[in-house]
Formats: C-alpha cells, structure tokens, sequence
C-alpha cells in the first residue's frame, strides 16, 4: 500500500495531465468534430481511445530529468494540443482530418490567413485552459518533484500498449477490416484515435513512398489491359465536331450543382449559367472527385483521367512522376496550351506540376495588374479577371487550349456591397450566407467574358467546358443548408447529392444541345475532349470515359470509395435507393463495388509506382 501511495504521490501532475488531455480529445470529438455513434459500444470506444496514446505521449516526459519532468509535460501536453486543434481548424472548412502531406503543403500556407482567420473562434482558448492550469501549478510548484522509480515507467508504458491493443481489438470486433480503410478517415479517428490516427496515417505515407522504388515494368501491363477492357467506342456524329477550334476550359471555383435553375428569396442566383444549358450539353448528374487536394485535384483529374490521392494533394507529392497529361497530347496534335490564373504561381505547387503535365505556359499573377480597388479576398476579382485574360489570349497562337481558373467564389466568400447582386441567405452559417453573392458575381463575370470573348471575335472559333471544381459548402453547415433547401435534415444520401457539380459543353453554332443524365464526374473530361477534337484515345491509360459514348457505363467512383449509378448510391458503408433516398438491401450496390475497388487500386499503382516512366 506505502508503494502505491508513493507513487501515486510522484505521478499525479503526470495523471492530471493526461485526464485533461483524453477528457478534452473527447469532448472535441463530440463537439468539435461532431462524430456520430450509433451504438453504446461505439461511444465506449470513442471515449477510451484517446487514452493509450495520451498516456504514451505525455510518458516521454517520464525519462526527462526530474527537475524539468513536468516542464514537459506541459510542453506534451500544449503538442497534443496543438494536434486537435489544427484538425479541428481544417475539420471546420474541410470536413475532413490532417494528413501528413497537407501539412508540407507550406507553399500554400501565407494565401491561406484569411481564411484561417474565418475558421477561429474566440471560445477556442478554452482549449488551452488546462494548459495554462498546468502551467500555474509547475510554476508554483505545488507537486513536489520527486523521482520516478523504472518499474512506474515501465508499467506505464505496458498499460497504455495494452489500452491500445484493447481499444483495437474492440474496435476491429465493431468494424472489420479497420485498418485497411485508410481513406475513411473520421472512422480512424474514432475507432483508434487522433494520435494513433496521425501514426498510422505517417506509417501509410511512407509505405506509399516506397511503392515507387519497388515497382517494376511489367505492372503496366495489368493495367493498361483494364483500362482498354473499360474504353468507349466514341459517338460517331459528335467525335471531331469541334477539330481545329480553340478550347476554353473554366474551373468555376467551388461552385456546386444545388444553385443552378435555383433562387434565393425569389431572385435567380444563376441566371446565365441557367441561360447557356439552352445552348449546351449540360451534364446534371456530374460529380466532383476530389479530396484533400481540392482544386488541385479537379485539375489532376481533368487532365489526366486518374484519381487523385486519397491523401494530400498529387499537385506536392508526385509532382516528379511522369505524366500523359491532356496537355501534352494536346501539344502533339498541334495545340498551344496554357493556364491562365491571377494567384501565386508556388501555390498548389503549379508552376513545377503545370509543366509535368506537358503545359507551354502558365500566365500567373505577375501577368496580371492587381491592386486594392480590383481584389477581393483571395485575389483579382472575377470580373477583371476575364477581362485582362482576354488580352493574352489574343496573343495566343492557334489553335489553343487555355485553362482559366476563377477565385473570387472561394472560401471564405467575401465580397463588397457594390458587387452583390444578390441578397445574403439568412441563416446560422455565415459561410452559406455569403456563398449565394459570390456565386452570382461569378455568374456575372462568367456572362461578361462571353460578352467579350464575341466582341473581340474569339467565341465562335472555340468550344467552352465550365465546370465546378468542388464543394463550396462542407458537411460542418448542413442545419443551415437543410434550411436553405427546406428539409429537416441533411442525411448521407443528401450529401452525396450536393457533391453534383455543374459540368457545360457548349460549342458555338451546334443545336443538338441537350441535358444529359448519364452519372459521371472529372475524370471523364479528358476522353470527352480528345473525341471531340478528333483525336483517337484507344492507346490511353485512362479511367474516365467518353461522356457522349452511346455504350457508356453511368457510374461515378468517389475518392473515398463512395459511388453512385443510376439507381443505387453507396457510401459509408451503405446502400442507398435513388428512388426512396433511403438505405436499401446492400445486395443492390455489390455488382459495383469490384468496378469501385478496381479503378482506385489501380490508379493508385499507376500513380505510387510512377508507372508511366516506364512507356515509351
């Protein structure tokens, strides 16, 4: 009894220290994060994981000379702090967890402040209490220091392993296979644990790392079979229907599907996209497919017809590989190609990617005249934007393929009396209020570059692709979007759906247009494109296909391994009818889940393995 009394007497600030810290990660996982049980035995679980990895991390300080022992184990304990409360940060845009190669995105990090700023609160220092009551009594030293005996760290050490162990297997009972779903990350999170989340999510980064130097020539093959097994013949009346013409692709800044033919308080948020669906193939069943590379990612996918990351952003990670890019093949068939966007060329790390993907030239913001008077939050606004890229593309040889990427529709949605031409919703998300203006100032910008592009004779010579680049509204606003579109709640399914983003083809002077259903997404861009011009895609590795092929599959694979048909949506685990919007028999989505496993496994290879170093 004296031997435990006196080690209780030595290890309490050290026992204080981790039930403020497991007690806060849960509270944050509720509160902050608002992660959902559905049973008694996941909220047990939700509650104890936190602890193994608390106890191992504050117990370093255990070996820490006695006189600054609890010195670090404040220090651990601000770490560990610091953790939860930049997931928490990125969590309240993303919906989403850090991963290891978000975090050396460090070239995006100085355009990122004002959004950061948008994102923290002010009751956000009251994580940080227990810190400084940690501190308080360090100081006062009203623990007396004393030191630790080898059998208390050791022990220590032995319980927490063995929490881990008993967490996971509890965990692995309640959902199998846990630890191969490293891209569903908040079911990590809440079977193992932040702290054990961020080691095994380091364990699977560098595994990935490793994938390219063990790869070899003949794994090509295998893939390559697949995805010529998967290819489309093209639509014999449409394919090189716009040969020769200059392409005009614009990334609409997270703009999302649910605003299009729709209002706010009577007034049309959209009127000229609404207006050009007359005079283009228009896409209502078109997802984004990105991840955590957000904007990155649509572009890796509209080029490449390859699935970004489950992780971090292609864009930083893999910007070595070699590539068979849209602009490349572009670039063989005769066409100059270029991005044009008013922002930092390092960020997204673009200006060293742009040039893997086989661009000529990218026209950055040193090419563009930004001052005060013209910019708004992330940048040169939309509207003069457009204008000045009309002068360099008349300096274009053509034809060209030009990119243009659009900014002032993006996070944190800000913009200046005199250029709201709509009123703000009236809701407890100020993130949704302001998005309904900014997506009607782009609407307007978008307007006005057509406009412009007829005075100055460059419109009826190009076809025009405009497509959402993703979500502009995250899952963290669903009471105020449940308001927005008059339902009581936001469920799965719902978030599936408000994944659709707007997809137009409009091609000057052609009147077949019409709205097409067919269920796609980003990756099938590149192929439509290539037919369009006349250019053969049969020899391609790609994993999208032709959105006008009359044999073509209606199905969407997500990043995280959602999917959707025409008739079924699975995600999270379940499968939903799209007739009742409800969860139907799993049965009805199996036949499509070796279609979903496939295409992410073995665009995964193509991409971990650096596979296209290896064709010729």
């Amino acid at each position: 009894m004296d031997r435990i009394r006196g080690s209780w007497s030595r290890l309490k600030f050290f026992w204080l220290a981790v039930v403020f810290l497991w007690i806060k990660s849960y509270i944050l996982y509720k509160f902050g994060f608002r992660i959902e049980t559905t049973s008694a035995l996941q909220e047990v679980i939700l509650f104890i994981n936190p602890l193994s990895s608390v106890i191992i991390l504050l117990g370093i300080s255990l070996f820490m000379n006695a006189k600054w022992r609890d010195v670090f184990v404040v220090l651990f304990s601000l770490f560990g702090t610091l953790i939860l409360y930049f997931n928490l940060l990125y969590s309240r845009f993303f919906a989403d967890f850090l991963t290891l190669p978000v975090l050396f995105q460090t070239s995006n990090a100085k355009d990122l402040s004002s959004s950061i700023t948008e994102l923290m609160h002010v009751y956000d220092i009251l994580l940080f209490v227990d810190i400084l009551v940690l501190a308080f009594l360090v100081t006062k030293r009203t623990f007396k220091v004393q030191p630790y005996l080898r059998f208390e760290r050791s022990t220590i050490l032995a319980l927490a392993v063995a929490l881990f162990f008993v967490n996971l297997t509890i965990a692995q009972a309640e959902r199998p296979q846990l630890l191969t779903r490293s891209f569903d990350r908040e079911l990590l999170v809440k079977n193992i644990g932040m702290f054990n989340y961020h080691v095994y999510d380091a364990y699977i980064q560098s595994k990935s790392k490793a994938q390219r130097v063990f790869a070899d020539s003949t794994e090509i093959t295998t893939i390559k079979n697949y995805t010529r097994l998967n290819y489309k013949k093209p639509d014999e009346e449409l394919f090189s229907i716009a040969e020769g013409k200059n392409v005009i692709v614009i990334s609409l800044e997270s703009l999302q599907s649910f605003v299009i033919n729709n209002d706010l308080y009577g007034e049309e948020i959209t009127p000229f996209l609404n207006e050009l669906i007359n005079d283009s193939y228009y896409f209502d069943n078109f997802y984004h497919q990105t991840a955590q590379g957000k904007t990155s990612d649509s572009e890796f996918l509209v080029s490449n017809s390859m699935y970004g990351r489950d992780s971090g952003a292609v864009f930083f990670t893999h910007s070595g590989n070699e590539f068979r890019g849209l602009p490349e093949i572009l670039d063989e068939n005769g066409y100059y190609t270029s991005v044009m966007h008013a922002n930092n060329k390092s960020f997204w790390n673009r200006d060293v990617m742009y040039e893997a993907l086989g661009y000529e030239h990218f026209y950055d913001l040193m090419y563009y005249d930004v001052h005060e008077e013209n910019s708004i939050g992330w940048g040169l606004k939309d509207f003069d934007f457009f204008e000045q890229s009309i002068e360099l593309l008349k300096t274009q040889p053509e034809p060209y393929y030009t990119k243009l990427i659009t900014l002032t529709n993006h996070f944190p949605f800000e913009l200046g009396e005199e250029d709201k031409y709509i009123d703000e919703f009236d809701s407890n998300s100020g993130t949704l209020n302001r998005y309904f203006p900014t997506v009607r100032y782009m609407d307007a910008a978008v307007e006005h570059f057509f406009t412009r592009l007829k005075e100055e004779g460059l419109y009826e010579n190009s076809i025009f692709i405009l497509y959402g680049d993703h979500y502009g509204i995250s899952e963290n606003h669903n009471r105020a979007m449940s308001m927005y579109l008059e339902k009581d709640e936001i469920t799965p399914f719902d978030t599936i759906e408000l994944q659709k983003v707007p997809l137009y083809i409009h091609i000057p002077g052609h009147k077949n247009n019409e709205i097409k259903h067919t269920v796609s997404g980003q990756i099938d861009i590149k192929p439509t494109i290539l037919h369009l011009l006349g250019i053969h895609t049969r020899q391609e590795i790609q994993f999208g296909s032709d959105l006008f092929a009359p044999s073509r599959e209606s199905i969407v694979v997500r990043r995280d391994g959602a999917f959707i048909t025409d008739d079924v949506v699975f995600t999270k685990g379940d499968c939903y009818s799209k007739q009742t919007r409800e969860i139907t028999d799993i049965e009805k989505c199996e036949p499509y889940f070796s279609r979903a496993e496939n295409d992410l496994y073995y665009s995964d290879k193509l991409l971990y393995g650096d596979l296209l170093r290896f064709i010729d």
